[in-house]
């Protein structure tokens, strides 16, 4: 993580908020836009199949669609087997374009449909790495995305063993937080904006950003981490508001869209740190003690929790038929 020394009033007139949030946090741009990203100069990037479908049909990057479908091709396979692979090459395609933007990390989602297949997942980061491999890059720069699940957390376990870094995402709670870090996950994914959405469902109320059921949650995720002396990162990600944002400045990551990103960019107001693993290890949060069966319990007993996971995991195995689909009518 960068340096810690906080924001004054006097500095924030001379910096934007986007700067001084970069002092105590790592900024990560959460897009497939390479060519946003150049503007925010931020230390890594992560992408999903929804990002990269909203930037897969855009005419600047017909280019980077076409060199997929070219490497898809010379696998040999046909049909959805050829479908899947070219997908896969179109992912990691838009990886190596990032990397040539961004000096840190580029994570790269596996396969929504594998996210209850330990086995599969583990045969699609080994695949990720070999494509990177294939191109220059090292796997201390890619970042596979895992959704959090018993079995995705199991895939990661055994991965990070390998060491090959695993961003554990669709994360909703505290258990599949501890779950992830004693796997070892290098970093989690808490996304706060899909929690304020269920809660404001729910109740029909709106949140104060020092209210926000998201932000509480990371907020909790972070304290635990630092308490109990966990190395895996947190990543807020998913933000609906700057605000959001603001309330956890601090935070080791956080993953924010190019429209937020100008949001802060264009502000001048002060950013005061909210998290530090000093404030944090002040926390009198208990130890949980997570086997499969009590896992399964809590995520079941959080009712948010369990159904944001059970949407993140059909949309995003939506949006890769939608890939594929498109893909199909470029061949």
């Amino acid at each position: 993580m960068s340096t810690t020394i906080q924001s004054t009033p006097e500095t924030a007139t001379a910096l934007n908020q986007l700067d001084q949030l970069k002092q105590f946090t790592k900024v990560v741009a959460d897009t497939g836009d390479f060519v946003s990203i150049k503007e925010f100069a931020p230390q890594d990037a992560t992408t999903n199949p929804s990002l990269i479908l909203k930037v897969a049909v855009m005419p600047a990057y017909k280019s980077v669609v076409a060199r997929a479908i070219a490497d898809g091709k010379k696998s040999g396979a046909t049909g959805k087997a050829l479908l899947s692979q070219i997908v896969d090459d179109l992912l990691v395609a838009f990886g190596l374009e990032i990397l040539k933007i961004v000096p840190g990390r580029v994570s790269t989602e596996t396969d929504a449909s594998l996210s209850f297949d330990t086995e599969g997942l583990i045969n699609k980061a080994h695949k990720f790495i070999s494509l990177y491999g294939k191109e220059g890059i090292g796997p201390e720069r890619i970042l596979i995305k895992i959704a959090s699940t018993w079995e995705g957390i199991r895939a990661a376990e055994v991965l990070q063993k390998e060491g090959i870094n695993c961003n554990m995402t669709l994360l909703f709670s505290l258990a599949q937080a501890v779950a992830c870090a004693e796997a070892k996950a290098r970093l989690i994914s808490p996304f706060v904006g899909r929690i304020l959405d269920w809660y404001k469902a729910k109740t029909g109320k709106d949140y104060a950003p020092a209210e926000d059921p998201g932000v509480l949650s990371v907020r909790e995720i972070y304290a635990y981490y630092k308490k109990f002396g966990h190395a895996t990162e947190v990543m807020g990600a998913s933000f609906r508001n700057v605000g959001e944002i603001l309330e956890l400045a601090g935070c080791d990551l956080l993953t924010i869209s190019p429209t937020l990103l100008a949001e802060l960019k264009a502000s001048r107001a002060p950013v005061p740190r909210k998290l530090s693993p000093d404030m944090a290890k002040a926390s009198t949060i208990n130890r949980l003690e997570l086997d499969e069966k009590k896992f399964r319990f809590l995520l079941n007993d959080d009712a948010m929790a369990t159904e944001k996971t059970a949407e993140g995991i059909r949309v995003f195995a939506a949006d890769t038929l939608k890939l594929e689909k498109f893909l199909s009518e470029q061949l």
